[in-house]
């Protein structure tokens, strides 16, 4: 299967999708220049894919290998984190030309990223994930980040990675709870910019379910060519690309208001997407059947479609420290139709609280 590519002008790099990429070294060789690399990934993944990454890194030319090991979970992506990762990087005396590889899913690559991008002001670095949500989202895009007690993602930067390699293969081994949220992922790129993909994955879904390798493959490439397109017509996200989070605002909020890990990031997205579109209907840009389809599909993908009852007064504090927030105002991606959606603000509080009512438990 030919690379994608994000086009970023002299930051344009490849995204390789396939199965058994991890351990073609010819993906990696290109980008090992100094010789020497950095492993960043976590206690259950390396059992898993740590060696075979490690010979293919050899095998493209890497001379000393430094492993970093972080601990599992949406926890782990603080300051702590990101301080062990900085200690075993200065012990093993890695230089400016050091490759930071991210081995693992969202909360690795988020991390590793992050570190790549301040160490020694910056040094390049390789996403290769191993779950459905970092293959199709996080690993794409250069979103860097660490969370905040007081909210999500809040402290990080933009760091494009040198390649993307998402091996489909990794996730015969990832279990089932992560696999669903990972497709909440999927399903967002169809509702917020193509409805032809949305009709795909309602035909689909349990072919998604199942692990079929054709059908995942498929649905990762799409989301990818996606929000590739969105990236590179706005890397920074001053405009378009904050389309892409389309359920996070209230996604966030969850994830905050229970403390990280409680739920999964995509969970709590999907959610988050059911009450977006509820607002959608509220504000009268979004039809009721189709808020009907939004609900149906991730419902079927054995996704929440209700948020837990943090109280409206909680979810509106956790909702202002949005980073789509502008002038003190929360702004809303809202739905104008399967496949089609808006930025909005100045919407009415009580049109939220009403969507809030209408998706929690």
């Amino acid at each position: 299967m030919p690379a994608l590519r994000v086009e970023l002008g002299a930051r344009a790099y490849p995204i390789h999708i396939g199965a058994g990429l991890l351990d073609d070294a010819t993906l990696y060789a290109p980008h090992i220049g100094g010789g020497a690399v950095a492993v960043v990934t976590n206690a259950v993944v390396a059992p898993l894919y740590l060696e075979r990454l490690e010979r293919a890194l050899r095998a493209g030319g890497a001379r000393s290998l430094t492993k970093v090991m972080i601990a599992d979970g949406e926890q782990a992506k603080d300051w702590r984190s990101l301080e062990q990762v900085f200690d075993t990087l200065l012990e093993a005396r890695c230089g400016r030309d050091t490759l930071m590889v991210a081995l693992g899913g969202g909360v690795v690559g988020d991390l590793a990223g992050f570190a790549a991008a301040v160490y020694q002001r910056g040094v390049p670095f390789l996403q290769v994930p191993t779950t459905l949500l970092a293959q199709v989202d996080s690993s794409v895009g250069g979103k860097t980040a660490i969370n905040h007690a007081r909210g999500k993602n809040m402290v990080g930067t933009f760091h494009q990675p040198l390649a993307v390699v998402a091996d489909v293969a990794t996730l015969d081994t990832l279990p089932e709870r992560e696999l669903r949220a990972g497709i909440a992922e999927v399903i967002k790129h169809g509702f917020i910019l193509d409805a032809a993909f949305v009709a795909w994955l309602e035909a689909n879904i349990e072919r998604l379910l199942a692990r079929d390798r054709d059908a995942l493959a498929h649905a990762v490439r799409r989301s990818c060519e996606l929000k590739a397109q969105v990236v590179a017509a706005d890397e920074r996200e001053t405009g378009l690309r904050a389309l892409l989070n389309f359920g996070h605002t209230f996604g966030h909020a969850i994830e905050a208001g229970l403390g990280y890990g409680e739920w999964l990031h995509g969970e709590a997205v999907a959610a988050g997407m059911v009450m977006a579109a509820e607002l959608s209907v509220r504000t009268g840009s979004l039809a009721a059947a189709d808020a009907a389809r939004v609900r149906a599909l991730l419902e079927r993908a054995g996704l929440p479609v209700r948020g837990p009852v943090l109280g409206a007064e909680r979810y509106l504090e956790l909702m202002q420290v949005d980073k789509k927030a502008a002038r003190g105002r929360v702004r809303f991606v809202l739905l104008e139709a399967i496949g089609r959606a808006s930025l909005r603000d100045g919407v009415d509080e009580s049109l939220v609280r009403e969507a809030l009512a209408a998706a929690t438990q």
